[in-house]
């Protein structure tokens, strides 16, 4: 039988391809309402272990291996009557998506409407015709659509299931072209989408394919199947230091593979990780991602919590913001909430950031310890770079001896 891991691993190399056919809440309780419910869903991937979703239409054979050469064939018996067909397979049941509210139609009768001009080819994203990996034509009528899982600023993110073969589960995000114009972020959506349809990586959600009607954009995204790490921050309050390393360990990785390409992400935070069937982390929503060759960049984005003091003051700033922020992280998982966090307002925030005024808690061990001083230092350079954190005694401690940093438990 094949194992979960076999099919997990299958499933982050699937392709949809057309070939040949905020404001935080404060303190460690971490309030904020998730929003993806807590169904077991570890059966969905029974289904769909192939390794392309969508593949070309099989050719009949002329190999000998279907037709009998002259040699091999052999004259059925005649005093034999040929054996019955095997029984048919049992009819797998139908995977359950929930049950749509049919918050699609809602919204679009009551939000929303059409842009026209420069924002209205901006916006006329469709990955059919992509320049690289283009895949077949989309359309909204050519999926099932079950629960929510999520709303957004510009619309909502539903679980949905492909009408086509083999029936393939995605999450729709959807996006109002209007209010992206009104937020004036038609650049910056766009380029969100052209980052993440690129990137393959088992710690970067996958982006799978996008297409458009005359009021919004829907992006195909990968299924996280245990939704929002957020949730089980709130859950639990914190995290062990175990499991606080391996998230560590795979945030690491995938912050490598980002910088290889030239991709800051600039927002990492808890709300933007989800978890994959395994626990596996998956750093999605990159909203505030930026392309950038130079890696000097001087816009302040991201989250007040997370900004390093660089941002914060003003300055130009480089990948190593994603350092910064990956020691902010590291100290939320384990304490509960981050470390430069004041209740009496932002400005006091600010200050603690400026000057790192950095107090870690006598729970936390040595080792950890180490970790976030040598990733939260002022200076850029001097902070403690990917490849070395993934070496760091704290996080090779805490490493499977399998070498997976997938969290099955706590």
């Amino acid at each position: 039988m094949t194992s979960i891991g076999q099919v997990t691993r299958q499933i982050a190399a699937l392709e949809i391809s057309s070939k040949p056919n905020t404001t935080r809440p404060t303190g460690a309780t971490h309030q904020k309402k998730p929003s993806q419910s807590g169904q077991n869903v570890s059966k969905l991937l029974s289904k769909f272990a192939a390794p392309n979703p969508f593949p070309a239409p099989v050719q009949k054979s002329t190999s000998s291996s279907t037709i009998p050469t002259k040699s091999s064939a052999r004259p059925p018996s005649p005093t034999k009557a040929p054996p019955p067909p095997p029984p048919s397979a049992p009819t797998q049941p139908a995977i359950d998506i929930g049950r749509y509210d049919g918050g699609f139609e809602i919204d679009n009768e009551s939000r929303g409407e059409k842009v026209y001009g420069e924002a209205a080819e901006q916006l006329a994203l469709d990955s059919s015709v992509a320049r690289y990996r283009p895949t077949r034509e989309w359309h909204l009528t050519d999926f099932d659509i079950g629960r929510p899982l999520g709303k957004g600023k510009f619309g909502r993110v539903y679980m949905v299931r492909t009408k086509c073969e083999p029936h393939y589960i995605l999450a729709l995000k959807c996006l109002y072209k209007s209010e992206i114009v009104q937020s004036r972020v038609e650049k910056q959506i766009r380029r969100e989408i052209e980052i993440q349809q690129n990137l393959r990586h088992p710690n970067v959600l996958r982006l799978y394919g996008y297409f458009h009607d005359e009021k919004r954009i829907f992006l195909m995204l990968e299924f996280a199947g245990k939704g929002e790490l957020y949730k089980q921050l709130t859950k639990h309050g914190c995290f062990s230091e175990r499991r606080s390393a391996r998230y560590v360990d795979q945030m690491a990785d995938a912050l490598m593979y980002l910088h290889a390409k030239h991709v800051i992400h600039r927002d990492i935070k808890p709300e933007n990780l989800l978890l994959g069937i395994n626990g596996e982390l998956k750093i999605g929503d990159f909203g505030w991602s930026v392309h950038a060759p130079g890696n000097r960049r001087k816009t302040l984005c991201g989250t007040l919590d997370y900004l390093p003091p660089e941002m914060v003051e003003g300055k130009e700033h480089s990948e190593k913001v994603d350092y910064w922020a990956l020691g902010v992280l590291t100290y939320e998982f384990i304490c509960g909430a981050p470390p430069f966090e004041d209740l009496s307002g932002y400005n006091a925030t600010y200050k603690r950031i400026a000057r790192v005024d950095l107090k870690i808690p006598s729970k936390v061990s040595p080792e950890a310890n180490d970790l976030i001083i040598k990733l939260l230092q002022y200076d850029p350079e001097k902070r403690l770079p990917l490849s070395e954190v993934r070496k760091h005694p704290w996080v090779v401690g805490h490493r499977s001896k399998s070498g997976s940093t997938a969290i099955r438990a706590s």
